[in-house]
Parts: C-alpha cells; sequence; structure tokens
C-alpha cells in the first residue's frame, strides 16, 4: 500500500520520451537489468489491488512487483467483491495486508503470528495512505467471509521518512513503518515462504536500484510561500512575547 504523500517535483520529461517494452519505464531509468529472470516462483499468490488514482501514478511499484514474482498479478478497483479476480472465487486462504484500527470490524494479526500453508493468497492495497482506508473499509464485509487481515509495524506517534534520508523510499511516509507495497510485499514473504530471506533479498535489491535511478530526477520540494510567511508570523510573535 502506499501512503498519502506529499509529492515530490518532478524534473521535466522530454516530449515522447521512449518507454522500455519490457519493463514498461522510461529507459533513462529502465530496470530490466534488475529485475530476476526468470522472476522468482512462490507458493505465496500474490494479488495487488491498486486504486485507479495509484495505477497512473509514475512511482508506483506494483507493475516492477508484478513482473519481479511469478505468481504475483494485480486488478484496479476501489474494493474488492466475488468476480473482480480468480484468485478470491473460490474463498481460498488469505491474508490481507493493513494496519490495525479501531473501527475495524476484523481482528489484525501480526504478520509473524502466521503460520504458512501451502497456495496462501496474499492481498495488498496500493493506494495512498486515505484511499487505502477507503478501499479497506469498502471490502472488509466480502473478505471478512474467508481471510485474515494481517500487518506489519506501524507507529502513528513518529513522522515518516522521506528518499532524502532513505534509500528505499520513494515518497514521503506519513507515519515511522509505512513502506512502499513492494517492500511491504517482501517482508511479508520473508515470513510466509521458506525461502523467504531470499526473496525478501531480491525484491528490496530491485527496489532499491529503482530508488537509485529515480533520485538522479527528483528535486527538493520548496516550502510554500504561505507557510514560510506562517513561520515568520509565529517567530515575531515568540519575539515579541520574551
Amino acid at each position: 500500500m502506499e501512503p498519502e504523500v506529499e509529492e515530490q517535483a518532478l524534473s521535466p520529461e522530454p516530449q515522447g520520451r521512449s518507454i522500455c517494452s519490457n519493463c514498461d519505464r522510461p529507459t533513462r531509468v529502465c530496470l530490466c537489468h534488475a529485475l530476476p529472470l526468470p522472476p522468482i516462483p512462490t507458493s505465496t499468490r500474490i494479488l495487488i489491488v491498486q486504486h485507479p488514482h495509484e495505477a497512473r501514478h509514475k512511482l508506483s511499484t506494483t507493475p516492477i512487483l508484478t513482473k519481479s514474482l511469478l505468481r504475483a498479478s494485480a486488478v484496479t478497483a476501489r474494493r474488492l467483491r466475488r468476480g473482480i479476480s480468480p484468485l478470491l472465487d473460490g474463498s481460498p486462504s488469505t491474508l490481507y495486508l493493513f494496519p490495525s484500527s479501531a473501527s475495524s470490524p476484523s481482528p489484525t494479526l501480526h504478520i509473524s503470528a502466521v503460520s504458512p500453508s501451502a497456495d496462501l493468497v496474499l492481498i495488498a492495497f496500493d493506494a495512498t495512505w486515505q484511499h487505502a482506508r477507503e478501499m479497506v473499509r469498502a471490502s472488509e464485509d466480502f473478505l471478512s467471509q474467508f481471510a485474515t487481515r494481517v500487518c506489519l509495524g506501524v507507529d502513528e506517534s513518529l513522522g515518516g521518512g522521506s528518499i532524502y534520508d532513505s534509500e528505499l523510499i520513494l515518497r514521503k511516509e506519513p507515519f515511522a513503518g509505512c513502506v512502499s507495497t513492494m517492500e511491504a510485499v517482501a517482508r511479508a514473504l520473508r515470513v510466509l515462504e521458506p525461502n523467504g530471506p531470499m526473496i525478501e533479498e531480491k525484491l528490496v535489491g530491485v527496489l532499491r536500484e529503482m530508488v537509485r535511478l529515480q533520485a538522479g530526477f527528483l528535486k527538493p520540494v520548496k516550502p510554500r510561500p504561505k507557510l514560510l510567511k506562517k513561520k515568520g508570523e509565529g517567530k515575531e510573535k515568540r519575539e515579541c512575547s520574551d
């Protein structure tokens, strides 16, 4: 899942930019050299549910994730329901990744408490933090019939990082522990797969290279004039009260 963020400004793209036919990324940030060949096999089947807005986002990790994992697929939808994916039509043993919340009707297990099983389905939601909450809320009546909600560690009391202080984050995260969809799936597969640490290492390696390439075209976001003015006014008030 991709948390809600303030976008980093990208360098202007040239008209008619060249796109790699294999990884579907601009040729100047092509990732073909980093993708695992052949794609990594897993006993777990992975379904990424992308919000329509995220499906158009340049920094989404879902396309790279589905090219890296043999049994990963993606659907674009705002909620899950029967008929949206063949993976879910038989009500298989399923886990869906999303942090716990007081409003959730379903209990949430930490991923480390799950016992791996054959032919498990893992669902991850790829969206901004706000959209992901809406997608999970809209899907839970359906998922509660056969799926278990699981989470990775998230601490909402701490601010998230950004690409400027972490090698694995493409966009600013709202809370400590929030990660990209690709990293979340990698961390889950570490627990669920017999060779999980190796799978995690390979996926994180692809993500690290993606961030390294993209970082060359990112510019620091300049503070908004209104915010600068407010900060200046606040400083003047504090000085006057001293």
